[in-house]
């Protein structure tokens, strides 16, 4: 197949991108070989997800956008995710590229970096090119090859030894203009005895139409640093959602995820920590509302190579009318990975007749001096909790609303950011149709 039938980009049009951006000739080569290799590889396979039957070939087209001279020109729909444009650290990209960066001389003092990957390739090219596509393969699969061709925008995020960054780090990306490609890269790295936490969203302001949106983010985790990421994605029914998320953790380091797979579209996710060091540590939490027709095929991973390793992960989703979600849970010992503990639960809450959860617990072991467990359940609302709470008063339709958050709450209250955390919960709402 070749690339000119997935999506409107061929080298040309590759190369002129790269050096209207002034990109190094690094990365104009990197663009290059994912364009070559997205026509020969195939796409991933997805447990019981027929992912060639999606929309796959809408990637749009490269738009940079005006700069914002404030959040306040941002679309009503997504201004009040910006908050405070005079507090915080914050960066915004909307459709293909940066527009509004907010960075503090004190983040700046301490060494920190926080800009636009675009930026960050020009202006910190050896230290970019040292980490990027090196934890998620530009030759995995047709999908990774094809966003190392087109990613636009992105973040790069880099925090020096020793030092903690108080305030959380924020990013907000936004598609608004139909057929703008939309392909974010998040590259974090977070040096020895670090501490940081990245929240960003993803957000439909506009009328996208038939728009894939391609985003990779790459987490690496120092000898005893501390990253926690956490990202919320409300795209629109039009948009199909393609997420890696992948985090490289040495030893004594921590890595803590937590994600809100909130789009109305059909959507792909895989979140992977890879607990490289001695005493690494992984935890995961994962909340997933789908209704209509939505499919989705969400995965979170653990894979323990250090001794002494940890994990935890916790998935939640809920499915109303026809909507199809797999999600799958894979925990995977290496051999040698001594005292590895690795623990997951995944479960799922069927909220109509239609609805369709399957929860896939996978434990693949390789060491015999080690502790897993996973747990796993599909079902409805539990009818006898619906009646204890009815027989204190409240109706049936607010008691199966406080079951349902409930059930979403270990992952709902772990939200580092206020305004984020209501921003989930007016998701869940509407999502919810209450």
């Amino acid at each position: 197949m070749s690339t000119q039938t997935i999506l409107p980009i061929d080298r040309q049009s590759v190369t002129e991108r790269s050096q209207a951006s002034r990109e190094p000739e690094w990365m104009t080569a990197v663009r290059l070989k994912g364009l070559e290799l997205a026509g020969t590889l195939e796409l991933p396979k997805l447990e019981k997800t027929r992912i060639d039957r999606w929309n796959l070939e809408s990637y749009g087209t490269y738009r940079a956008p005006g700069r914002l001279n404030g959040t306040e020109e941002l679309p009503e729909a997504v201004r009040s995710l910006a908050g405070d444009s005079a507090q915080g650290n914050q960066l915004i990209q909307k459709d293909s590229g940066t527009v509004w960066a907010r960075v503090s001389e004190e983040l700046a003092s301490q060494g920190v970096i926080f800009t636009d990957l675009e930026t960050a390739v020009r202006e910190h090219g050896d230290l970019v090119q040292k980490y990027f596509l090196k934890a998620v393969a530009q030759d995995e699969n047709k999908l990774t090859a094809l966003h190392s061709a087109v990613w636009n925008g992105g973040i790069f995020v880099y925090v020096p030894k020793n030092v903690t960054v108080e305030l959380p780090l924020q990013a907000l990306f936004v598609s608004e203009e139909a057929n703008a490609s939309f392909a974010p890269h998040v590259l974090l790295v977070a040096e020895a005895n670090s501490s940081v936490t990245y929240v960003d969203n993803f957000i439909t302001a506009g009328n996208a139409e038939s728009l894939v949106a391609s985003s990779i983010v790459e987490v690496f985790v120092k000898p005893g640093a501390k990253v926690r990421f956490a990202s919320v994605h409300n795209m629109s029914v039009n948009v199909t959602d393609l997420s890696y998320r992948r985090a490289v953790v040495e030893n004594d380091g921590s890595m803590e995820w937590i994600i809100g797979e909130m789009n109305a579209g059909n959507g792909m996710s895989d979140t992977t920590s890879l607990l490289k060091g001695d005493g690494s540590f992984s935890d995961m939490k994962v909340i997933c509302v789908g209704n209509g027709e939505q499919k989705l095929n969400l995965t979170t991973r653990n894979v323990h190579f250090g001794k002494m390793s940890s994990s935890d992960m916790i998935t939640r989703a809920v499915m109303r009318e026809s909507a199809t979600a797999i999600i799958n849970g894979v925990t995977k010992i290496e051999k040698g990975a001594t005292g590895a503990n690795g623990q997951q639960t995944e479960k799922v809450l069927m909220l109509s007749p239609g609805a369709r959860g399957d929860a896939n617990p996978i434990l693949l072991i390789d060491e015999d001096d080690v502790k897993a467990g996973h747990a796993a359940s599909v079902g409805q609302v539990n009818p006898d909790q619906v009646y204890y709470l009815m027989s204190r008063g409240i109706s049936k339709e607010e008691a199966e609303r406080l079951i349902i958050y409930g059930f979403l709450a270990p992952v709902v209250s772990e939200i580092p950011l206020p305004q984020l955390e209501e921003q989930f919960q007016r998701l869940v709402e509407r999502k919810l149709g209450q």
